[in-house]
């Protein structure tokens, strides 16, 4: 071993400086996932799980939330369409977490369920924290940003995704 070269006699010189770079790349995106997913998925299950937010009124109610940054939204017609349902709206918007948060987590359509989280987060920037001034302070613009890599790049290590490739190579394999 020669200033990171690995030599032996059956193979060429292969460079190991590069092995830790290669698994930290293949295992970036993990630690995101897991965080979006888990969060998603509390965030679904409080607001199911709410004495409060399920309702059309009251302290801690979609339906008021709605209202109240109803004009400081970017889209108010956004928020008009979920106040005509505010409880169906919030039932969707609860289920919708759960299913991407489930589906990033386990890396089932991952991409998919990537894109689902983004668009939550975009809808949720553009109406409740659209007014947060500095803008970053509203955490939903960090939420649609930390979804971008995984929409982009999938959900490749430890997923049903990966799972489900890998025996699709398996059998395309078998029948050559």
């Amino acid at each position: 071993m020669t200033h990171g070269i690995h030599t032996d006699t059956y193979t060429a010189p292969i460079d190991r400086r590069g092995d830790w770079r290669d698994t930290a790349s293949r295992y970036a995106l993990l630690p995101l996932r897991v965080f979006l997913g888990v969060t998603f998925i509390y965030a679904g299950l409080d607001k199911l799980t709410s004495g409060s937010f399920m309702k059309d009124g009251g302290s801690g109610s979609i339906g008021d939330t709605m209202r109240a940054v109803r004009d400081s939204s970017a889209i108010p017609a956004l928020v008009d369409l979920a106040l005509k349902n505010p409880v169906g709206f919030g039932y969707a918007m609860a289920l919708g977490e759960l299913a991407v948060g489930i589906g990033i987590l386990i890396g089932l359509f991952g991409r998919l369920a990537a894109l689902g989280g983004a668009l939550i987060s975009l809808s949720l920037w553009l109406t409740v924290s659209w007014a947060s001034t500095p803008y970053y302070y509203g955490n939903d613009l960090a939420y649609l940003m930390a979804w971008l890599p995984l929409v982009l790049a999938g959900t490749s290590m430890f997923s049903v995704d990966a799972a489900l490739r890998a025996r699709r190579r398996q059998r395309a394999g078998g029948y050559q």
